[in-house]
């Protein structure tokens, strides 16, 4: 077959490159296309993917949100056509989603957050649906997922893409450069995804813990903004202790460096679960049952009070427990290739 993944977001780097291997492992050929939004293009250039660039971001209004999928969508259905396409395949690409529908094309889209609203609609165009085992039933049928095209796959989207990690031994001439040493607690940070459609209201309490960090010694952080807006504010604030990097960095080693992982998303707390880093949650909406799920097993700590905030334990990280789940990757390409 030929296999078209187009990648949205960053997060959607890492997980289609493995995938991507085992369809050419498999004798399937794979065409990409990336959003130029956020550090989706650098990563999947880095990653080795020869991704063709095709739209942006629609901003932080839904209208402009709106108008952004309709318009890329366009675009995408655009690029596709007559390329002898079989598959469309994304982590909730709306954009694509519809590209394919316009195209008569067949989709599979995979998502993990039961609380994205946006899943009214992936969840009724797609072809196929894939989702964590842990994934409610109660929201797929609230989304419109027909129960016929929806797949089910243990363990996290994460495993798909950590469960064989080895760390790089050179990863610690970067964090070097960077002015990071060994003997130094690192804590890597992520902000709120303020401009997201999920995220629809304010977080104090993530400054308040980087105002906490910053006043503990021996430490370092390396704080991963999510947009321009974010790197500048972060920046402006100049302390030896907070680090923003001004280049990507590969983001399984710098957890796995890390000892410590706090952010207002989900996908890096899950990477930090996978790899049996510490990981504190600071997200301020709904969570996912996945996440639920890590706190239970002790993956995950949850912050929500400044309590917890000041309770949230710093120092180097013990012995390490990864997940291992050296299965999943296989299980889900065989969900996305099934006929």
């Amino acid at each position: 077959m030929r296999i078209w993944i187009d990648l949205a977001n960053s997060p959607h780097v890492p997980f289609f490159r493995p995938l991507a291997n085992e369809f050419i492992r498999r004798d399937h050929e794979i065409l990409v296309t990336a959003r130029n939004f956020a550090e989706t293009v650098a990563l999947a250039r880095a990653a080795g993917f020869a991704a063709e660039v095709i739209g942006g971001h629609g901003g932080g209004k839904l209208s402009g949100k709106a108008g952004n999928l309709v318009q890329r969508a366009f675009l995408l259905a655009r690029w596709a056509r007559g390329r002898g396409i079989h598959l469309a395949l994304s982590h909730n690409s709306y954009s694509q989603i519809l590209a394919a529908r316009a195209l008569s094309l067949k989709s599979v889209t995979l998502m993990d957050y039961e609380h994205q609203p946006a899943n009214h609609l992936a969840f009724r165009v797609a072809s196929r649906v894939i989702v964590p085992r842990a994934f409610p039933e109660e929201a797929l049928s609230r989304f419109g997922a027909n129960p016929a095209k929806v797949k089910r796959y243990d363990g996290t989207k994460e495993d798909v893409y950590l469960a064989a990690f080895q760390s790089d031994p050179d990863f610690e001439k970067q964090l070097h450069a960077l002015g990071i040493s060994a003997n130094e607690v690192l804590v890597t940070m992520r902000p709120p995804a303020s401009e997201a459609l999920y995220h629809r209201f304010e977080n104090e309490l993530f400054d308040q813990l980087l105002d906490r960090l910053l006043a503990t010694s021996d430490l370092k952080i390396v704080l991963l903004p999510r947009n321009d807006s974010q790197r500048q504010a972060y920046s402006a604030r100049r302390d030896s202790k907070l680090i923003v990097p001004p280049q990507p960095l590969d983001g399984a080693n710098l957890i796995a460096s890390s000892d410590l992982v706090i952010s207002a998303g989900g996908t890096m707390n899950r990477e930090a679960a996978a790899l049996g880093i510490p990981a504190a949650s600071i997200y301020a909406g709904e969570w996912a049952a996945i996440d639920r799920e890590l706190v239970r097993e002790g993956r995950l700590r949850k912050v929500s009070t400044p309590e917890d905030v000041q309770d949230l334990p710093l120092g180097k990280k013990g012995p390490l427990t990864p997940r291992r789940a050296v299965h999943v990757a296989a299980e889900v390409a065989d969900l996305i290739l099934d006929e």
